[in-house]
């Protein structure tokens, strides 16, 4: 077997083939362009698309060329993949500049070089389709018959399935088809969600041009209790820091359960696999290997010099504001009036304040259930049950400060300010 599709297999990313074998023997041969395409349906990309891209800088190491596909032509019409209703419209000029954000985050993770990555946009050949042309050329390949037998057509026709959507395949398939004749590229990866569109872009390869061409698809990552990988209480975890920052970026991978360790440090960082391996054995402490693999996705994502920020706010969180060698300006923090306190800041209202709860009905359900804590003045935490309690000044430290915490894990350091 090649040694790039080796490295694949053993991290976790290899859930099908079209031809292990025979993309392995060309992979021997010298190096493969792949590509891996993404719709800029939002403006930031979350750690969910990310996989496949893990997986690009894996090949991309291993000597290949990767293509990263910014789809904002298919974006037009919306893949109906995984998706049990229509995706929701959005305007050309909201996609090019979903496109641009999506293209920046995509080259600081993955170094757009020209050489051995690149990024390319199938707006380029979509956008001025002749659509007649199209149906001679692309659409008479493809059996309607065949396309239904796809889980993603499946399941969709359950709940309806739009004449726009279904047109998406040939879409994707042409996209395969483009860039095998514009830059010679022999290989789609993508999420196993993807698997019936990369299939149908191979066929279609074949019956145009007479070539062979492979697809590898990689599994839909969830956590040990069955929930989808990035999902938080916040929503979807994502790039962009403005939508999570990377305190709370940091912290999500602190918490991993135990048994999803091991997997999150072979697919989520580029640490040796023995170095994972060492990290997990019996004996040591699962939090020092969490705090790795956190310290290492964070420093991929938002650079060391963030990661180090909110392993420093973490430390400081979890010290209850004690003196342990964090810093508490990096733990997420809210300003409120200092004359709140002085009369009585009631907890629910002040949780509430503070973000770490939606709204008051949840912040009093917080407090009922035995999840508010808040900070004495010396640094120790104390857990709040009565919803009418209220928090005095006399609670704040010398810096005007006090620390709450929701649940195990959210943190925030409110500064009362006059």
């Amino acid at each position: 077997m090649n040694s790039a599709i080796e490295i694949l297999k053993t991290r976790g990313f290899l859930q099908q083939c079209t031809d292990v074998e025979g993309l392995s023997r060309l992979m021997d041969e010298g190096p493969v362009t792949f590509y891996e395409g993404t719709d800029p349906t939002g403006g930031s990309l979350h750690i969910g698309h990310m996989v496949p891209y893990f997986a690009f800088r894996h090949l991309r190491d291993a000597g290949h060329k990767g293509i990263a596909l910014l789809g904002g032509g298919t974006a037009r019409i919306g893949d109906p993949s995984g998706k049990s209703e229509t995706r929701k419209m959005l305007s050309y000029e909201q996609l090019d500049e979903n496109t641009e954000s999506i293209r920046g985050q995509l080259d600081r993770f993955v170094g757009f070089d020209s050489s051995t990555a690149f990024p390319v946009n199938n707006k380029d050949w979509l956008a001025n389709l002749n659509y007649i042309d199209f149906l001679r050329d692309i659409g008479s390949h493809f059996s309607v018959n065949r396309m239904l037998s796809f889980e993603s057509y499946r399941m969709r026709l359950e709940t309806g399935l739009s004449f726009i959507e279904f047109n998406y395949q040939l879409l994707q398939s042409f996209d395969f088809l483009e860039l095998y004749r514009r830059h010679g590229c022999r290989l789609q990866i993508g999420g196993d969600d993807q698997w019936g569109n990369i299939v149908a872009g191979v066929e279609l390869i074949r019956r145009v041009e007479g070539a062979e061409v492979f697809g590898i698809t990689f599994p839909l990552v969830t956590t040990s209790d069955g929930k989808k990988m990035g999902k938080t209480e916040k929503g979807a975890l994502f790039l962009d820091p403005a939508k999570t920052a990377p305190y709370d970026f940091f912290q999500y991978w602190r918490n991993v359960h135990d048994q999803d360790i091991l997997r999150f440090l072979l697919m989520f960082t580029f640490l040796p696999e023995d170095e994972c391996r060492t990290l997990c054995e019996t004996g040591r402490n699962p939090n020092d290997a969490k705090e790795r693999l956190a310290l290492e996705v964070t420093s991929l994502i938002h650079g060391r010099e963030e990661a180090d920020k909110a392993l420093s706010g973490a430390k400081a969180a979890f010290g209850g504001g004690k003196a342990t060698g964090g810093d508490k300006s990096a733990m997420p923090a809210a300003a409120l009036a200092r004359a709140r306190f002085e009369k009585g800041y009631n907890i629910v209202d002040l949780f509430c304040d503070a973000g770490l709860t939606p709204s008051k009905s949840e912040g009093r359900r917080l407090v009922q259930q035995g999840g508010a804590f808040v900070s004495a003045n010396d640094g120790g935490l104390s857990a709040i049950n009565d919803p009418a309690a209220l928090i005095g000044a006399d609670l704040l430290n010398e810096e005007g400060e006090i620390t709450l915490r929701a649940g195990k894990k959210r943190y925030c350091l409110v500064t009362a300010k006059m």
